[in-house]
């Protein structure tokens, strides 16, 4: 078979970004900046709204974007008949059952399909289990469009690395894994690559092994706060301050500096149950990876408890009683909603009769309302709440006085510092 006989040059590649959230935005302005691209989404609100100048998700700024001189933006299928590379972008959830939801990545693959060409590359950045790319989407596009997988069309996986929220990590700062199908394909993903991430590129064996790397990152971090996670339910039986010990530990040089917490969002909470999914598949059952899976998804309600228990130690009775939580969002300083664990704090306290309102200006009141059925309070109440848990670390938070903090709740209420933003004597209890 011959190898990417019409496989465009560099310089003939027209991009195509399917999927414009936190990954692929980013991705289509960096590209945009220096040749034509089109950035597709389904979601006709969000284009409108990135053609007004936009970014909802705050990944880009207004300044970035109009950057983006040859960046054009469409929910219309047909404005990717002209590209030849399509870069795919799309979220991987999993569902209730907790198992990979590919149907968003096959959905896009058949979009794809549809305008597929001789020649063309087609590229996927979601995140998946080894094997998902040429095993699940392949068969899609050749379904669709009726083209031959390496000979009449190539395919490459870039796993995407963004940190929503961080300003200093950004795309074109975190060093790019890329691959191929082919050795020519694999040589000309990285290639285009390389024009926009000043950190360079690593280009992976095969396609399963960027597939690997990429799920293997999160579900190291997982298990790692898994780990703390469990230290801190034991330290608290202890009656040690996890902080205390863990800024002891951390004066060694290689000490890893994670922290205890709730564990959400839409990578680490998400992508290990990608990879146990295929080990199962295969016949292996994960023992740790799935044990600190467990551990994390049991914080919220083991952080509900804990407040009850202390309030009760405070003879403030539980039922009925007012919470305040503040913070909604999976992480600080950034308004994404996704997999948010705070959820679970919400309600394991409203299965204690809890009346719990949520305070976080990050958060879109409608997204939140929409998808957990929470409205949010644009202003706490003063001097109304038996309890009170800092559940996100937004700077906002992080600016406010012990005073203002303590103001809101009741003249005998309970302060659960949960991201230890506080001095240990500040606050009634911590993780």
């Amino acid at each position: 078979m011959t190898d990417g006989i019409s496989m465009p040059t560099l310089e003939d590649i027209r991009v195509a970004v399917i999927g414009l959230g936190y990954v692929g935005l980013p991705l289509a302005v960096e590209f945009g900046k220096n040749r034509r691209v089109v950035g597709f989404d389904i979601d006709r609100a969000r284009i409108e709204a990135l053609e007004a100048g936009t970014d909802s998700t705050l990944e880009v700024t207004d300044a970035e974007l109009s950057e983006a001189k040859e960046l054009s933006f469409s929910s219309n299928p047909e404005s990717l008949l002209d590209s030849n590379c399509y870069i795919i972008t799309v979220p991987t959830p999993i569902d209730a059952s907790k198992r990979p939801d590919l149907s968003p990545l096959l959905g896009a693959s058949e979009t794809v399909g549809k305008v597929l060409k001789d020649g063309d590359l087609v590229i996927y950045e979601s995140t998946v289990y080894p094997g998902a790319t040429e095993e699940d989407c392949v068969p899609v596009l050749e379904r669709v469009s009726g083209l031959k997988f390496n000979k009449d069309f190539f395919v490459g996986y870039s796993p995407e690395r963004i940190n929503p929220g961080d300003k200093e990590h950004r795309l074109s700062t975190i060093r790019k894994v890329t691959s191929g199908s082919t050795p020519k394909a694999a040589d000309l993903i990285d290639s285009l690559y390389r024009e926009i991430i000043t950190a360079g590129t690593y280009k992976a064996d095969s396609i399963r092994v960027a597939e690997a790397a990429k799920v293997i990152e999160n579900t190291q971090r997982d298990i790692n706060i898994a780990l703390v996670n469990e230290l801190a339910i034991i330290f608290n039986r202890m009656g040690i301050d996890t902080e205390a010990v863990l800024n002891a530990a951390g004066s060694k040089w290689n000490f890893l500096p994670f922290r205890p917490g709730l564990v959400g969002g839409h990578c680490i909470g998400v992508d290990p149950y990608y990879l146990t999914h295929k080990a199962e598949a295969i016949g292996y059952h994960p023992e740790i990876i799935l044990s600190g899976r467990r551990l994390n998804d049991g914080m919220g309600a083991y952080v509900a408890n804990r407040l009850v228990k202390e309030m009760l130690k405070k003879r403030i009775h539980v039922q009925g009683s007012r919470v305040l939580l503040m913070g909604l969002t999976f992480k600080e300083n950034c308004p994404d909603l996704r997999n948010t664990r705070v959820i679970d704090v919400v309600e394991e306290l409203r299965e204690f009769g809890v009346v719990v309102d949520v305070y976080d200006p990050w958060a879109d009141a409608e997204e939140a309302e929409e998808v957990y059925g929470i409205q949010t309070l644009p202003v706490p109440d003063h001097s109304a709440y038996d309890g009170i848990i800092i559940t996100v670390a937004h700077d906002i938070f992080r600016e406010m006085s012990f005073a203002q903090m303590r103001d809101y709740g009741k003249g005998n209420h309970v302060l659960f510092d949960l991201k230890s933003m506080l001095p240990e004597y500040q606050s009634d209890i911590r993780l």
